[in-house]
């Protein structure tokens, strides 16, 4: 694969920094048009800092919603992502820790409930990855770090949120593309994303009696933070040459995913993974 999609760059901490990243990632179109769709609604959504997270979080801003911002330690990304929430003319906290600390996880959903006395979608987006060409240079301990973060932290924090969630509260996990294609170089985090779609289905339908929807969004190559704190340079130049479209997309093109689950137009909508992903077809 020859084909450039992006300038070569490469950071060397994860999780990434948005703002160091060229060009910064777009997490508004101009097109977008905002409906009241979420309208008094508290969101808590982990990664929020940036990415994915920050777009979600200023299109929830735009349809109404009021949001709580989960992140590791990116101060900087988490309070433009904050002024940005308010600049749309909704509410925003950041809370900054390790999301596979089960007393966070606990501190977050406090900390929601104290500022806004209730709790309406939570979106399970943090993650991590550790690319290795073979299996036998990965760690033991990162991987148990990647499943830590990755999906140990989502049982965790939907835990704690469910004793605030009532009937009409929806649920929306980040799985990927690689659950249902694989990646060679992403073991641990190809493996946790499996797990995090078989843990929707089977949530939802736990929870379906009690009115609680449970989806899921699984992007493809999505610029974000991780990728440049993921891969080479060289890498990252070709980042989502390969996929049909001939890019990758950007947070702004993820975001309307998670808006449509969170509203009333996803009310028979339950179990289910929506693939915005360039066009692999993966039949899940």
């Amino acid at each position: 694969m020859n084909d450039k999609t992006l300038p070569a760059q490469h950071q060397d901490r994860q999780p990434g920094l948005e703002h160091a990243m060229h060009p910064e990632p777009v997490y508004l179109s101009d097109s977008y048009r905002a409906a009241d769709k979420l309208a008094g609604k508290v969101a808590i959504i982990t990664g929020g800092d940036s990415g994915i997270g920050r777009a979600v979080a200023v299109h929830y801003a735009l349809e109404g919603a009021k949001v709580a911002l989960v992140y590791l330690d990116e101060n900087e990304d988490a309070q433009k992502t904050v002024d940005e929430v308010t600049r749309h003319g909704s509410e925003a906290i950041a809370l900054a820790g390790d999301v596979g600390d089960a007393g966070f996880c606990q501190c977050v959903v406090d900390a929601v409930i104290a500022k806004w006395g209730r709790l309406d979608i939570l979106i399970n987006n943090a993650g991590e990855q550790h690319p290795k060409e073979d299996l036998l240079e990965l760690e033991e301990a990162d991987w148990e770090r990647t499943f830590r973060t990755n999906i140990l932290a989502m049982f965790q924090l939907t835990k704690v949120a469910l004793r605030h969630l009532q009937s009409g509260a929806s649920i929306i996990n980040t799985s990927s593309v690689t659950a249902y294609k694989g990646n060679p170089m992403l073991l641990d985090y190809s493996s946790t994303k499996g797990a995090i779609t078989s843990f929707t289905r089977s949530l939802a339908i736990n929870l379906a009696p009690r009115g609680i929807r449970v989806n899921g969004v699984a992007p493809g190559p999505i610029w974000t933070p991780l990728i440049p704190s993921t891969f080479s340079a060289d890498k990252v130049a070709e980042f989502g040459a390969d996929t049909p479209l001939g890019r990758p997309g950007q947070p702004s093109e993820v975001a309307p995913a998670y808006v449509y689950l969170a509203s009333n137009d996803a009310s028979y909508m339950t179990g289910q993974m929506l693939h915005v992903n360039g066009g692999s077809v993966v039949n899940g």
